[in-house]
């Protein structure tokens, strides 16, 4: 937890503005750390930003803590890499493409090259322990690839030629390429209802979409949408319950649903009723949702 009114850190002198423990808030999340391990790469942003004489340039959150307006989640990779030099990722790491962006903007070069993708020498993506991009390929990426490798190898069947009743077989590639399976998506609602029932009901816009399912399947419909920060490691084939999107309306996520073929079979919704005050008959309904899509 942060240290509220930077309690217990070493006091700034005149010479050297800056305290010895110092309190980061990164996209909301908060982080302590020393001030050496800040600078200990000379050149980079955070060396900039913490080698300065005035503090006052600096932004700050409401309670005083050096505010950067970054990924908080991905930060601790780049804090864990300030500290020795070296990059520790855990097994399936989905978010690699995007820790090498962050690590762009921190202006680290040498963990840029950490985290670029290996070539084989035939010129492909090497086994990498943390390469983690291949099962984020959708399965439309994957009928494309098929569609082109059975072009190649047939050309007359594409152009309309004798071998096109070889290729009409190849056609159902992009269909069995679509893997089968399960999403369930969730929210909570509530509403105000007057005494009068007829009188019109103050709706609460939904605060976030929930979605459940197996990992690949979530990631390939929503795509970036898809907030993963809950549930950052998981692997493509595991399931979680913990994603949840970064709009929220239904009809947006429907939609992206119903574009990557899901349908939806069932559905179910629980409420509960409480007074919003004592002195007034007002009620307050809150509701929690979810529905379930699947595809064959």
């Amino acid at each position: 937890m942060a240290l509220a009114d930077n309690a217990g850190c070493a006091k700034p002198s005149e010479d050297f503005p800056f305290p010895e423990i110092i309190e980061l808030n990164v996209g909301g999340q908060v982080y302590i750390t020393r001030h050496p391990t800040l600078v200990s790469v000379p050149g980079s942003l955070l060396w900039e930003m913490f080698t300065q004489k005035n503090v006052r340039s600096l932004a700050r959150d409401s309670k005083g803590r050096f505010f950067v307006d970054r990924d908080g989640f991905l930060f601790r990779y780049i804090l864990d890499y300030m500290r020795d030099q070296q990059l520790v990722l855990p097994d399936h790491f989905p978010e690699r493409s995007r820790l090498q962006r962050e690590a762009e903007y921190f202006m680290l070069p040498e963990l840029v090259k950490m985290l670029a993708p290996k070539l084989s020498k035939q010129n492909s993506l090497g086994d990498d322990p943390c390469q983690s991009d291949p099962e984020e390929l959708s399965p439309s990426a994957d009928a494309a690839r098929s569609l082109t490798s059975a072009s190649a190898a047939l050309p007359s069947a594409v152009a309309g030629g004798p071998g096109s009743t070889a290729a009409s077989g190849t056609g159902t590639a992009g269909p069995e390429a679509r893997r089968a399976g399960f999403i369930t998506i969730g929210y909570r609602g509530s509403y105000t209802l007057g005494r009068d029932s007829q009188t019109d009901a103050k709706f609460r816009r939904v605060a976030r979409i929930m979605v459940c399912g197996k990992t690949s399947l979530a990631k390939e419909v929503f795509g970036d949408t898809l907030n993963e920060s809950r549930d950052p490691d998981r692997p493509p084939e595991r399931y979680t319950s913990r994603y949840y999107l970064k709009f929220t309306f239904l009809e947006q996520a429907f939609d992206k649903l119903a574009d990557a073929g899901f349908h939806m079979v069932a559905c179910n919704s629980t409420g509960t009723c409480a007074f919003a005050h004592d002195q007034t008959d007002d009620r307050i309904w809150t509701s929690y949702t979810e529905y379930v899509f699947y595809r064959e």
